[in-house]
């Protein structure tokens, strides 16, 4: 038997439900705000949409029939439908057997073939078709922030990326510490970055904007902060960028990488008027050593 305590005050009815939904309600509300890769701005996202989309309906063609099978047999043999047939002898149906096996392997089939074929018609380090030259980008994941290298236009940026609309982007990435996954959702294709490797990318945006970019991979106590502004502008505009990272900020040599690699969280975008060319090999070779790591 339940007794309530005597300084507990009484139930008011459904209000501390209405309350608690009133305090879910924003954060469902919330969680349509972000950028999606439902909502895509360029052509791989926009791809790897119509895979998403198709694979499920090919699932839906399974899914929704077995459904209603499960609902229509519940109502035609249910105790009050004298209609109905007890066959308790039964033991073999070859249509049944063939609609049971036939349409999961054509599901299978079919999945298969979208995965097949969108896995090598968007493979991550295949250029992109354009008449325009495509810009060189290198990332480095640090903890816990992103390292951008303009090497043609020896510049730098830190959680700030700078991009021009309807150009491709060359992407080199790899991690100065642990594992990470640069992933720009609107635009498609995560590809994680790895200590000692270096993986290829190739994105393109097709009109301005500001994007989300972000780590996907959990790599520590700052990953929640891990995140980067994608500025997708104009040709002029970005040329302008340039112009004016070049003559602000420090210059991105070895010595400033090595404080840059010191753990931090939430850092503010800046830029470097000057990057090492070689800065990225050095990375990558381990020439430069990874990041210290959790002061003691």
């Amino acid at each position: 038997m339940f007794v309530r305590p005597k300084n507990s005050a009484p139930s008011s009815g459904p209000r501390p439900v209405i309350a608690r939904l009133a305090n879910v309600m924003p954060l469902l509300a919330l969680t349509a705000c972000q950028p999606s890769v439902l909502d895509p701005k360029g052509p791989i996202a926009l791809a790897e949409k119509t895979i998403l989309i198709d694979s499920v309906a090919i699932m839906l063609a399974i899914v929704v029939p077995t459904i209603a099978a499960t609902l229509g047999f519940a109502w035609w043999f249910r105790a009050s439908n004298t209609r109905a047939k007890f066959l308790p002898d039964w033991e073999y149906s070859g249509r049944i057997e063939l609609m049971v096996w036939s349409v999961p392997l054509l599901v299978i089939i079919l999945l298969g073939g979208v995965a097949w074929i969108g896995s090598h018609e968007l493979d991550p380090a295949e250029p992109l078709t354009s008449n325009t030259p495509p810009l060189e980008v290198q990332a480095v994941s640090l903890d816990w922030k992103w390292l951008f290298i303009y090497p043609d236009q020896h510049i730098a940026s830190v959680n700030q990326l700078e991009i021009p609309a309807g150009v491709p982007v060359h992407f080199s990435l790899t991690s100065g510490s642990v594992m990470s996954a640069f992933f720009i959702p609107q635009l498609g294709s995560m590809i994680y970055t790895m200590n000692h490797m270096a993986t290829r990318l190739n994105l393109l945006a097709d009109e301005p904007g500001t994007l989300l970019g972000l780590s996907s991979q959990y790599s520590g106590a700052g990953f929640s902060g891990m995140r980067f502004d994608v500025r997708v502008v104009p040709a002029d505009q970005f040329a302008a960028w340039i112009a004016a990272a070049r003559n602000t900020g420090a210059t991105l040599d070895a010595a400033s990488y090595i404080n840059l690699t010191k753990q931090s969280s939430d850092v503010a975008p800046f830029t470097f008027r000057a990057a090492d060319p070689t800065l990225f090999q050095q990375i990558v070779s381990q020439a430069l050593p990874p990041g210290p790591g959790p002061a003691p």
